[in-house]
């Protein structure tokens, strides 16, 4: 399989190099003609499905025509609705395995800096404009590369996007790493992907806020100071190493190692910190923005 980008955080990448990724599309389209056949011998229309198992018509047929990667949840609640005898509960496990097989190396420019990640003891995070990567829902990921300019192939979006939520699986790592976050309070107004999409993200960031070791701040848009308006960045420990920072702009990541660059974006994330909202105020913020939903 060639080579796929997965892009950094925005889901930007330099122009593509032809991909082959028809194993991984052939897989997805068969499960959905299995999904599809088994609800039509139970006599269900996709709209009757969808409500039995509580996910949207429009996603029931984007999986039943392959273009969505059905999750475990779904494949669950399929099995039982259509009695399925265990064939889609088998299709989950084949599912993550394919996933896996596709993740394939990130783009050059984001390489470097995806395996620091992947290493972490120490994570801390300033995000000016989107959810943060590492929390982004999969729903939300996938809006931000179907919006891509020039528009990305469904294959293509599916597998990038597995790629993203591996990058996740850090989050889940025991011993676990310290993670902070700051983001601008204009990522929870910003509704990208719909008002599902967003619900869904909001819904991430409070779950996120309300982990033992993980640390959620919102920097309110009425602060009259801002310690980086400049952009977003990255401030990263790996194991045994020293800190790293990160600045990614477009289609290009810069790590940054020099030792008075990093005490600079160190000193300019304690102020992010100090000027946000309390970890406590900001949830409650959230709290309140899905309530009025």
């Amino acid at each position: 399989m060639a080579e796929v980008r997965g892009g950094g955080e925005s889901g930007d990448a330099r122009p593509q190099l032809d991909e082959d990724l028809s194993e991984v599309s052939d897989f997805l389209h068969a499960v959905g003609r299995q999904i599809k056949l088994l609800r039509e011998q139970a006599g269900l229309t996709q709209k009757q499905f969808a409500k039995e198992v509580g996910y949207t018509e429009s996603l029931i047929g984007a999986v039943e025509q392959g273009k969505r990667t059905p999750q475990r949840e779904l494949l669950e609640a399929s099995e039982r609705v259509l009695d399925a005898r265990g064939l889609l509960i088998a299709t989950a496990d084949d599912i993550e395995k394919a996933k896996a097989k596709a993740r394939v190396r990130h783009p050059e420019w984001f390489r470097n800096y995806a395996s620091l990640e992947a290493e972490a003891v120490e994570l801390h995070d300033w995000s000016a404009y989107l959810a943060p990567g590492l929390l982004q829902t999969e729903d939300y990921a996938r809006a931000l590369f179907r919006m891509r300019q020039p528009v990305l192939a469904e294959e293509t979006v599916e597998i990038r996007v597995a790629a993203r939520m591996a990058r996740q699986e850090i989050l889940a790592r025991w011993p676990r790493a310290v993670f902070s976050w700051v983001v601008d309070e204009g990522v929870l107004h910003r509704q990208l992907g719909g008002p599902e999409v967003h619900r869904g993200q909001l819904e991430r960031f409070l779950e996120i806020g309300n982990t033992r070791g993980m640390t959620l701040q919102i920097m309110p848009m009425d602060r009259s100071e801002n310690a980086s308006v400049a952009g977003s960045f990255k401030l990263i420990t790996p194991k045994g190493r020293p800190q790293t920072g990160y600045i990614e702009m477009q289609t290009s990541g810069r790590l940054i190692t020099d030792g008075e660059e990093v005490r600079l974006l160190n000193t300019r994330y304690g102020t992010l910190r100090a000027q946000a909202h309390s970890p406590q105020d900001s949830l409650s913020l959230i709290e309140k923005m899905l309530g009025e939903r």
